[in-house]
Formats: structure tokens, C-alpha cells, sequence
């Protein structure tokens, strides 16, 4: 693709990353499908209530998009969720980026502020959809040495939240055939 075909577009949409939309439904389902079958009485109808609500909750955080165009860079939600995260959305245009703050988490990960210029820190988004891309765009636009970011978590460790997942649902849904959950626990 020539430079000048990448500048056609005037913003690009990125989405959080399929795998770690995938695997957080999964451990949704996994941890809340079991509690109406382990509640009793009215807990139980409240528990069958909660849950498409709970997953509606689940789909509304899920659903973040970061946007970068030729003017600023954005983070938001569709209307349907944006309510919710109003104030976690945010818009910073280009001149206002002055510089990446990577900061060392408690579990020994590294995530990034972006500094503006009028004293905001925003958390750098590192879990998307196409990243490699993301940071292309990032560093064109703002000219931020983006060197050692990197996405958040490795793929591999999505992987396996994903299977085990899949296998605690699996083993919920066999206990459930053969009548091993039949009341509360």
C-alpha cells in the first residue's frame, strides 16, 4: 500500500481485540450461567433476571472504540452504551500530545498515559483490534517514539482464560444433565 493510499482514509475505528471480547463473554457465562441453578426461591428469579442484564453490562464495556483520525485521538462507546462511561470517554487532539508516561502495574506489566498539554494523563489503550496498526497510526500523527509498547497481556494468556472457560461451562453444563445441580448448594 503506498503513503498515499493510507491517507485516503481520514480515521480508522479500532475495536476491542476479538480474542479478549471472545474470552470475557466466555468467563461471563462460566461464572454467572451456574448461580440461578444454585439460588432457591425468589433468589433464583432474581438471579434469572440479572443475568442478561449482567451481560448487557458485560457487552457495554466490551464495546470501546478508539478512534484516530487526522485531527485527534478518541475513546468512546456507542450510544447504546455510552451512557454508562460518560465520563470515560474522552478526545485529544494532536498538538495537545506531548508524551508517553509508561507505568509499571502490581502484577509487572507496563501500561502508558498519553501527557497532554493541559495537564491530562489518559490511559493508552493496549488490548484493540489490529494494535500493530493502532501504534502506526499513534506514531504518524503524533510523532511519540512508541518503542517498547506493547499490548498489555500476551495473546497466549487469552487463549487460556478461553479454554478454561470453555471447560467450566462445559463441566456446568454435564452437572446439569445429570442432575447434580438440581438445588442450592
Amino acid at each position: 500500500m503506498s503513503a498515499e493510499a493510507g491517507t485516503e482514509r481520514t480515521s480508522e475505528s479500532f475495536g476491542l481485540d476479538p480474542l479478549i471480547r471472545t474470552t470475557l463473554i466466555l468467563l461471563y457465562g462460566a461464572l454467572a450461567l451456574p448461580l440461578p441453578l444454585m439460588a432457591s426461591g425468589n433468589a433464583r428469579l432474581l438471579m434469572l433476571l440479572a443475568l442478561p442484564l449482567g451481560l448487557l453490562l458485560v457487552l457495554a464495556l466490551l464495546s470501546e472504540r478508539v478512534t484516530v483520525s487526522a485531527e485527534a485521538l478518541e475513546r468512546s462507546w456507542p450510544a447504546w452504551a455510552a451512557a454508562a462511561f460518560r465520563g470515560s470517554s474522552w478526545r485529544v487532539e494532536w498538538p495537545l500530545v506531548e508524551r508517553l508516561v509508561p507505568v509499571t502495574t502490581s502484577q509487572g506489566g507496563r501500561v502508558h498515559y498519553i501527557r497532554t498539554g493541559d495537564g491530562r494523563h489518559l490511559l493508552l489503550p493496549q488490548r484493540l483490534e489490529r494494535f500493530d496498526r493502532f501504534l502506526e497510526l499513534l506514531h504518524e500523527r503524533s510523532g511519540l517514539d512508541l518503542a517498547g509498547v506493547g499490548r498489555l497481556t500476551p495473546p497466549w494468556t487469552y487463549r487460556l482464560l478461553a479454554v478454561l472457560s470453555g471447560l467450566m461451562l462445559a463441566g456446568e453444563m454435564t452437572a446439569g444433565a445429570l442432575g447434580w445441580t438440581s438445588g442450592p448448594i
